[in-house]
C-alpha cells in the first residue's frame, strides 16, 4: 500500500488537505478537502472522499449545516476531480462560505 499526503496553503488562513491510498496502482481510499481558519480553528469547506464506500463530496455551511452530493465517478478520476476542482474554485468556495451563502 502506498499513502500519500500533503498539504498546499493557497493563502492565509485557507488550505487544502490531500490524502490518499493505493494498491497495485488503484485508488483505494481518499480524502482531499477546502480548510478555512475560522476563529482559531480550521472549518471545512468542502471535502471529496469516499467514506461510505462511493465518492461524494461534502460541502458545509457556518450554521453546521452540510450537503451530500454523489459521485458516479470511479475513485481514480474522483480524486482528479477533487484536486482539480479545489484549486480552481478554492477563492469563490471560500467567500461563499465565510458569507454563509449556499453553493450555485
Amino acid at each position: 500500500m502506498k499513502i500519500v499526503e500533503y498539504v498546499v496553503i493557497f493563502d492565509e488562513g485557507v488550505r487544502e488537505r490531500h490524502y490518499h491510498e493505493t494498491e497495485h496502482g488503484e485508488v483505494v481510499k481518499f480524502v482531499v478537502q477546502l480548510e478555512v481558519l475560522q476563529e482559531r480553528k480550521w472549518k471545512v469547506v468542502v471535502r471529496y472522499d469516499c467514506a461510505h464506500g462511493f465518492a461524494h463530496i461534502d460541502r458545509f455551511w457556518l450554521d453546521g449545516s452540510k450537503e451530500k452530493i454523489p459521485l458516479n465517478l470511479d475513485f481514480k478520476t474522483a480524486l482528479s476531480l477533487a484536486d482539480w476542482d479545489i484549486r480552481s474554485n478554492w477563492e469563490r468556495y471560500k467567500e461563499n462560505f465565510l458569507k454563509g451563502v449556499y453553493y450555485e
